[in-house]
């Protein structure tokens, strides 16, 4: 079912609402329960979604499994599910304002945003993994056995599907990880029953319609919408899922990966995040002053990789600190439909009062804030960009992740310092580095404990490059040649050759 919603300074926004893709099908769920959506940026209510529950979970497993079983999709070759893969991205650009539209309304994040940047890379990674789908290899060996007994033996490896996968999806960047999650599972020959956040599910089952429109068998792709609690529990305890993709909160991630090593599930997690920035004395500071606010302000905080720790020499610790507090100032906070707006609101009214909760335990333990530190007063869910200084490594707002605009200041006093100060977390996702010296920058860099650290730059991400986190940030890597091995599983195959004799 659709409805039409009016926003000032865009077109009509189509909605998605009500119903669950199962085996092709749109399905009301199976216990007749909804759950409102609101639009973040105005706290209106202006949608329903399904609310699936386990019952509904179990028909799309099933759907997604009998899909993988089905000669048909055994015997299709790689470069047809790649051609699948193009198509929906063709479809996707073919719709991209639309779905732009549909984006900014249910997350609020700007629509110049959504459009340049989610709607980009949700078209970049199904031709990515499309181009992959045909590229999976394995190898031919020649054997020494531990038994010599005249025989000769040689052996092959190929990569397999590991099956059917339950992709769970975060509110942040929802149709860009639909995709992330949807993609290399079809390419490299999975099925996939997709559970997107109950935040942000809008683009979700927009996408299931071009999906169908885009002849993806019934079944290769499920979207069922609903609570973690239900429908996301129900997925990942299912015993005919055989890997769960999940993007999302550390403790979520946690319970995923207890609940799935009863059944000895292939995971992959990407969890949260506490990036350290770091602003060396001899860095471009118009440059690093402008790295360090576009590392924590984008999309309001609400990024896993967003720097929000910072640390700064402490000869230039002033002078970096108030041009990013100058920055905060400066931005516009409102509607994603206005094109004068450069931050959207936060998701939701607990997300608002998690942040503000945040800041203000930090201002209670000795934090000064330089910036923000408050709400907007109008409707929705607005936080001012805020950067604290004289921040301690032990207080709470140094240790938790926000996940909204908030960064907080910490001066470096010897370069020896560095390494215990960015590693001093149990988080492990991103970190920056800010320095002319590239013998500093990549010896500094070693000794991080990230999974991905940038240099003279941050949160640049490309499908080619791998992408995950250590320690409490995940486990696993998406995004390149990694994926492969994300989403299949190794096979060897080995023989015995008998032949007249040769010689």
């Amino acid at each position: 079912m659709l409805k039409t919603i009016e926003r000032n300074g865009g077109a009509p926004v189509r909605i998605p609402e009500g119903s669950l893709l199962i085996d092709g099908d749109w399905r009301s769920p199976s216990s007749g329960e909804f759950i409102d959506v609101f639009d973040p940026a105005t706290e209106e209510p202006i949608a329903k979604i399904a609310a699936g529950s386990s019952a509904d979970i179990d028909l799309a497993v099933q759907a997604a499994q009998r899909t993988f079983e089905s000669s048909a999709w055994q015997k299709m070759r790689p470069l047809d599910r790649g051609r699948l893969l193009e198509k929906l991205a063709l479809l996707i650009e073919r719709d991209a304002e639309e779905l732009a539209r549909l984006e900014t309304l249910d997350s609020g994040k700007p629509y110049y945003v959504t459009r340049n940047v989610d709607l980009e890379f949700t078209v970049d990674a199904l031709r990515y993994y499309g181009g992959w789908s045909s590229k999976m290899a394995g190898e031919y060996l020649t054997l020494s056995p531990f038994v010599d007994d005249g025989g000769t033996y040689r052996a092959y490896t190929e990569r397999r599907p590991v099956g059917v996968v339950g992709g769970i999806t975060p509110w942040n960047f929802p149709l860009g990880q639909a995709i992330q999650k949807i993609a290399p599972a079809i390419a490299f020959g999975c099925t996939i029953v997709l559970k997107p956040s109950e935040e942000a599910s809008l683009t979700s089952l927009r996408l299931g319609e071009l999906i169908l429109e885009a002849g993806i068998p019934d079944g290769a792709i499920n979207i069922v919408t609903g609570y973690g609690a239900t429908a996301g529990q129900a997925l990942v305890d299912h015993p005919l899922v055989r890997k769960i993709a999940f993007t999302g909160s550390t403790a979520t991630g946690q319970r995923i990966l207890a609940s799935a090593a009863s059944q000895m599930k292939r995971v992959t997690l990407e969890l949260g995040g506490k990036s350290p920035t770091i602003v060396l004395a001899d860095a471009n500071l118009d440059k690093a002053i402008a790295g360090a606010a576009n590392a924590i302000f984008p999309n309001s905080g609400q990024v896993c990789t967003a720097g929000s720790r910072l640390f700064v020499e402490a000869s230039i610790f002033d002078a970096v600190t108030m041009g990013v507090a100058a920055i905060a100032d400066e931005l516009r906070l409102g509607n994603g439909f206005d094109t004068q707006t450069q931050l959207g609101p936060l998701i939701s009214k607990r997300q608002l009062e998690r942040v503000s909760g945040l800041v203000a335990s930090g201002i209670d333990e000795g934090a000064e804030p330089l910036s923000g530190a408050s709400q907007e007063n109008r409707p929705g869910y607005f936080y001012r960009p805020t950067i604290l200084k004289n921040g301690r490594a032990d207080m709470r707002i140094a240790r938790e992740e926000v996940f909204g605009p908030v960064v907080l200041a910490m001066p470096i006093d010897d370069l020896r310092q560095v390494k215990a100060l960015a590693n001093d977390t149990i988080y492990g996702l991103g970190a920056s580095i800010w320095t002319r010296d590239l013998n500093k920058a990549h010896l500094l860099a070693a000794q991080i404990d990230a999974g991905t650290v940038w240099l003279n730059t941050h949160n640049i991400l490309d499908t080619a490059v791998p992408f995950g986190g250590n320690k409490l940030s995940g486990l696993g890597r998406e995004f390149g040649s990694e994926a492969i091995n994300a989403y299949t599983e190794t096979r060897a195959t080995c023989m015995r050759l008998e032949a007249p004799e040769l010689d």
